[in-house]
């Protein structure tokens, strides 16, 4: 199944990567985007095959590994869960159900078990799930440090078209960058990337190892990430998935809208384009439109001070008295409850 793009490094030559003293950007880092399908409708199943892949990936020297869009929980490709202006279908409302309950809960016991596999592998893991959030979902990358301590949450915060029906939106306090010993990872997902406010907030935070979780698959695709790699002087890693119709669950129980009299089960309906660019704009591997597979390369942290030099968008190249940014930050709460308990009895008014 899987295309490894780069020789493997033995404990030793790893050790010696990480360890570079004080000059950070003499280190090199092995990663890995996987472009694999979902079992769809089995999350049990996804996280064994989640699992196996990572240790393909760690057997090959990977410190870290970023899965696509939708992994766990899957991409819910060709549906519409029979939504209509002003109408909803009884069998759309059952298609969320079961798609409700194949998202995970964060935390949970989801989580904790890949917290566990980062930790046994001793990778930097970003995997793209469907959060379960009470009864609304949303599209969610999950982070994890090669100690198998979960670190955080990306929520998407912009749907694209019918996936604003099926998912909740994101908000300000879930945009982390995190600080890792690889370097500054974050994530932006699928067609967000093309939000420049989104973007400058990133960059803004010192993104170095920009993740691009996806499921677009068009050559298009291949722009936007040259064109991030480049304006954010970062490495971008674009997973996404591959899938046949196979890899979804045979009609009646899902339809690909309109389509199935012509697809056959082994047509090609996600076709991946995985791909990792540097700072510089050169495509280190990928992309890759053959099959399920892991993409690696080494990334040369050192490459982000050379790009930086000639262009540093929220340093020597940005004008902030002419055009600046204000990100709220802030998780954005429907309700907020005051509890009474927190009252102290000093602030009541005494009986006259």
């Amino acid at each position: 199944m899987a295309l490894v793009q780069s020789p493997p490094m033995n404990d030793a030559a790893l050790i010696a990567e990480i360890d570079m003293g004080s000059d950070s950007s003499a280190l090199t880092v092995r990663a890995t985007v996987v472009q694999a399908s979902t079992i769809f409708y089995d999350t049990p199943a996804t996280l064994d095959k989640a699992e196996r892949l990572l240790g393909e990936a760690a057997g090959y020297g990977s410190q870290l590994v970023v899965f696509p869009e939708a992994f766990i929980g899957g991409y819910p490709r060709g549906s519409n869960f029979g939504v209509t202006i002003g109408n909803r279908t009884a069998k759309g409302k059952e298609e969320f159900r079961k798609y409700h309950a194949s998202a995970i809960d964060v935390p949970g016991p989801e989580v904790d078990r890949l917290a566990a596999m980062a930790g046994k592998y001793k990778v930097f893991l970003v995997m793209g799930v469907i959060e379960r959030d009470g009864y609304t979902l949303y599209c969610t990358v999950l982070f994890f440090d090669s100690q198998g301590h979960y670190l955080g949450k990306h929520r998407k915060i912009m749907p694209t078209a019918l996936e604003r029906v099926i998912w909740g939106f994101g908000d300000g306090s879930t945009i982390p960058v995190f600080e890792t010993a690889i370097g500054k990872i974050g994530a932006a997902i699928c067609w967000e990337n093309r939000m420049p406010l989104l973007r400058t907030a990133m960059y803004a935070k010192g993104i170095e190892i920009y993740c691009a979780p996806t499921a677009d698959s068009r050559d298009v695709w291949q722009a936007s990430m040259t064109h991030i790699a480049l304006e954010g002087g970062c490495f971008v890693l674009s997973a996404n998935q591959f899938c046949r119709r196979k890899d979804y669950p045979p009609p009646p129980e899902y339809i690909f809208s309109g389509t199935e009299d012509v697809l056959t089960a082994d047509s090609v309906v996600c076709a991946g384009g995985s791909v990792i660019i540097s700072p510089s704009g050169t495509v280190l591997a990928g992309p890759n439109y053959e099959g399920e597979a892991l993409i690696s390369a080494d990334l040369d942290v050192g490459e982000i001070a050379r790009a930086k030099f000639d262009f540093d968008v929220v340093g020597h190249y940005s004008r902030p008295e002419v055009l600046s940014l204000i990100v709220k930050d802030h998780p954005a709460n429907p309700v907020t409850f005051t509890s009474l308990s927190s009252k102290t009895e000093g602030s009541q008014l005494p009986l006259q």
